[in-house]
């Protein structure tokens, strides 16, 4: 099986594992990783990562995860794992863009984060997870996928959970270092486990696209000076983790999209308008870039990868939101196109995001799935041979 076809992470939960997940979504009264609050829910976990792991063994991936069954969203368990932490019900969720377009779409409300004391990363459950992943896999190669930093700081900074004479962290760059220190003690029992391959997955680089409609930081009335100063902010903290990282010997991927929620996104910006602060300033060794419509814009970005010879890029060209298989002749096309710009043995084809970033994942069935993901590895065969 052609290795030049890659999953991002996630995929579509069985029906059992969704039944404990959808209580989860509704308790405030629980502490993660939840096991102790419903009978039944670990072992139901175990049987269906190691179902998911032998399907994807079957289906010839050449990099297994567990299909992030042990998390219900895609970025916040790792957070709920952090010591410091505590996880509530908001008065409301994330408000995604539905399908039209134009309506708002609003998320699960189980989203609340409180700091209650300094962070910390040691210990962290999803270390077990990943001991168990390796397990199952055995020689294969795994890797693990958790938020990236800069996600994080951004979510936390821009709550209520700094200044303030009761707050643990009582401005921005304290819980800036209290986060990073957190994430190198994570980092470091990952490595310790006998972990190779960390990918931090990211959906905020798009904010800083000017020709982002759905950005807070658009329109003429924006302070740009300060909002590329948040840029560097969230380049600079992700690229003290991943120096870390490269220390202690790790590959460090990304994965970047514009939001994945029930096969509705966040908004728009394209690559072009960030190509030269994220593309080109992350010390990433492999991009997981999505280009599944016209909203990435054009593949020129790509060009600011021509001096980094080392660097791989994913290029998210397949869909994981429809139920139906991708147009091949679109794929080949830009395929051929990025080719041009980018030399072909340092690309790689996906889709643009796993099949479910949540637990309720996007709308189409295990099989449709499936069927996506074996297109996918016949175009890459076709494109790249075996």
């Amino acid at each position: 099986m052609c290795n030049r076809f890659q999953i991002v992470g996630s995929l579509l939960r069985p029906s059992n594992l969704l039944e404990y997940k959808h209580q989860i979504e509704h308790r405030d009264d629980i502490r993660y990783p939840f096991y102790q609050d419903f009978q039944g829910y670990e072992q139901c976990e175990s049987e269906a990562i190691q179902a998911v792991v032998d399907q994807e063994i079957k289906n010839g991936l050449s990099v297994l995860t567990d299909g992030e069954y042990s998390k219900s969203m895609w970025h916040l368990d790792f957070v709920w794992g952090f010591q410091g932490i505590s996880r509530y019900i908001a008065d409301h969720g994330y408000f995604f863009r539905d399908i039209d377009g134009t309506s708002k779409y609003e998320t699960r409300k189980d989203i609340g984060l409180r700091i209650t004391g300094e962070l910390g990363g040691k210990n962290h459950h999803f270390i077990d997870v990943f001991k168990k992943l390796q397990t199952l896999a055995g020689e294969r190669e795994t890797k693990l996928c958790v938020p990236s930093p800069s996600h994080i700081f951004g979510e936390l900074s821009w709550s209520d959970n700094i200044g303030g004479t009761e707050a643990v962290y009582k401005d921005k760059q304290e819980l800036k270092a209290g986060l990073v220190k957190a994430y190198k003690e994570f980092v470091e029992d990952f490595a310790a486990a006998g972990g190779k391959i960390l990918q931090f997955d990211d959906c905020l680089w798009e904010l800083f696209a000017d020709d982002n409609p759905n950005s807070p930081y658009t329109g003429e009335h924006i302070n740009q000076e300060e909002v590329q100063a948040l840029a560097a902010e969230f380049i600079d903290i992700n690229n003290t983790i991943i120096d870390f990282g490269h220390g202690l010997g790790l590959k460090m991927w990304t994965h970047n999209c514009r939001g994945n929620y029930d096969s509705r996104n966040m908004g728009g910006g394209s690559y072009a308008k960030i190509a030269n602060l994220f593309l080109k300033q992350l010390k990433y060794d492999r991009f997981f870039l999505e280009w599944d419509d016209e909203r990435a814009g054009s593949l020129e970005a790509l060009a600011v990868f021509k001096d980094r010879p080392e660097t791989e890029i994913v290029l998210g060209l397949l869909s994981s939101k429809t139920n139906t298989l991708d147009d091949e002749t679109r794929v080949i096309r830009m395929l051929d196109e990025a080719s041009k710009i980018i030399d072909k043995d340092r690309l790689l084809l996906s889709h643009q995001c796993g099949f479910a970033s949540c637990d309720g994942g996007n709308e189409l069935t295990e099989e449709e799935q499936w069927a996506k993901i074996k297109q996918g590895q016949r175009i890459a065969e076709q494109y790249w041979g075996n």
